[in-house]
């Protein structure tokens, strides 16, 4: 296939849908991975959204937790399109328990958070390697772009097993970056408060508002993000920034400035 190829993990919702869909309008076929059933219909939809911008696409169940499902998804997009150009690991899972409650979280729970956000997000990078490396002669180098959180920066977020996993992430990819280069880039995007996606599904409307209002309040920017700019950044790196490997991207309205 002539047209670069893009996989999104967890591109039902949220920042995944947004970046789906601003892949498709740059011409890009895309890769939708979908989780379960539960979440099959919002991801038919982003297809939708993403055929009516002229993309071939293709839906593809998988849980990225699991190792033989990464490998099936990309085996899926070589029998379609033969090529992967990038990979975008949005995939994710949280729950929201308090930082300074200790006995709350346990074991479980961090290997619960950990077996998606952190171990997933390697299985899925792995799994494609091969195929991203095995591009077109002459064409720009693969690129994968892992999402991770300002709570990796700050130590902030739903909770403590969230933020150890994401800054677990921003390690792993440097040691991809590292050890892919020179035909694949890898590269993170922290994002602050996004007003969409996982949260919302986590805490429910109500109390998902209050969070909003909160983190537009003590945002230097006195604003919140839109999965559409994380999306933006990401479509960046991919096909506009083929110096940029091994960095850490933080998006987060200035509440950095805060610590």
């Amino acid at each position: 296939m002539s047209v670069p190829v893009c996989l999104v993990t967890g591109a039902a919702s949220g920042i995944g849908a947004a970046t789906a869909l601003r892949f498709a309008r740059e011409g890009w076929a895309v890769a939708i991975n979908n989780f379960d059933h539960g979440t099959r219909a919002a991801a038919e939809a982003v297809a939708a959204q993403c055929g009516d911008a002229g993309a071939p696409t293709l839906i593809v169940d998988a849980d990225v937790g699991d190792d033989a499902a990464c490998r099936a998804m990309v085996d899926a997009v070589a029998a379609k399109w033969g090529r992967l150009d990038a990979v975008v690991n949005s995939a994710g899972t949280t729950r929201v328990i308090a930082h300074d409650d200790l006995d709350a979280i346990d074991a479980a729970e961090f290997e619960r958070v950990y077996r998606v956000n952190l171990i997933g997000m390697f299985q899925m990078t792995r799994a494609a390697a091969p195929l991203m490396r095995d591009r077109p002669a002459g064409a720009a180098s693969g690129c994968v772009i892992n999402i991770s959180s300002l709570a990796s920066l700050n130590g902030t977020g739903s909770s403590i097993a969230y933020a150890a996993s994401k800054g677990a992430v921003n390690s792993l990819t440097l040691s991809l970056a590292r050890n892919l280069a020179p035909r694949v880039r890898v590269n993170a995007i922290a994002p602050g408060m996004v007003d969409d996606g996982l949260l919302r599904r986590v805490l429910g409307d109500e109390a998902y508002a209050r969070v909003v209002d909160g983190m537009r309040e003590n945002a230097p920017l006195k604003r919140v993000c839109q999965p559409s700019e994380i999306a933006e950044l990401a479509w960046f790196i991919a096909a506009r920034a083929p110096a940029m490997t091994g960095q850490v991207l933080a998006i987060e309205n200035g509440l950095l400035l805060n610590t």
